[in-house]
């Protein structure tokens, strides 16, 4: 049927109609992560089958990419656990450190999964999970290097570290000059090089690194004795008080079951998920 010019401009307006209802005029999709405006997180990830996870993916054995560039690690299964119990699947978006929780306060992410300490200044900010890890954080020097025997001695020492992660305060709270860095590898380089003194980082990512690259002269000068909880944040907000709940359930039962010992035992070769 041939049509009409009232016809054509209906059907125009038709279509326009239902480009926008579907919100994929321009090619412009809906954000992943929303800002919970049903008033409730949980039952929007449920609704959309998925949950938006963020991590770094460069710091292993957290978070990081194997030799076929398949992303792995301990947070990166635990993530998958969580999701499962909560029947959806898990959406990972990776960052450098310095935006991630930014972008979860933003709504850009539902949950962040990369081994985040839990401190007074962030749980101002975020609520968290039950702990699912315990972290002893480590002084990383050269191998030659015995200038550090105590956490005081890092007083006037330079060091490096990703701004805001909970190994540059503390370095700063003992009095180091802290440089800014992306990742873990751009640190061990500084290290290596002789640019800065020393870093702070788990000790089980030390054991990691150097299984990696036995030949890097790096060692242990001390640990921290005040070992961190590593849970998961959420933004503070009502919205999100379900899905809190759904996730500390989550990882109850993934420690009840074994699970997440095992993960543990599988990427640190240990089990870091107790307190003990």
């Amino acid at each position: 049927m041939k049509m009409t010019g009232k016809m054509k401009t209906y059907a125009a307006a038709v279509s326009a109609l239902v480009m926008l209802l579907c919100g994929c005029a321009g090619g412009a999709q809906p954000p992943a992560a929303s800002s919970a405006a049903s008033g409730d997180l949980l039952a929007e990830i449920q609704a959309r089958g998925s949950i938006v996870v963020a991590m770094e993916g460069t710091w292993a054995p957290w978070t990081y990419h194997d030799e076929n560039d398949t992303l792995v690690g301990f947070d990166v299964e635990v993530a998958q656990g969580i999701a499962q119990r909560l029947g959806v699947e898990a959406e990972f978006v990776e960052g450098e450190w310095d935006g991630l929780l930014a972008g979860l306060e933003a709504g850009r992410y539902d949950i962040m999964v990369n081994g985040v300490d839990v401190t007074p200044e962030r749980s101002e900010k975020y609520d968290f999970s039950t702990p699912y890890a315990y972290n002893r954080t480590a002084v990383i020097v050269r191998a030659e290097d015995d200038r550090i025997q105590s956490m005081e001695d890092l007083e006037g020492m330079e060091t490096a570290n990703t701004i805001s992660s909970t190994y540059a305060e503390v370095a700063e709270r003992y009095g180091a000059n802290v440089t800014g860095v992306d990742d873990l590898n751009q640190t061990m380089e500084l290290l290596l090089s002789g640019r800065i003194d020393a870093t702070l980082n788990a000790e089980v990512t030390f054991y990691d690194y150097l299984a990696a690259h036995p030949e890097a002269a790096i060692k242990i000068a001390v640990i921290d004795p005040d070992t961190t909880s590593v849970a998961i944040p959420v933004r503070k907000e009502e919205a999100t008080a379900s899905l809190l709940t759904a996730i500390n359930e989550a990882l109850a039962d993934m420690a009840a079951s074994g699970e997440l010992k095992a993960i543990s035992e599988k990427y640190f070769g240990t089990d870091i998920t107790s307190a003990q």
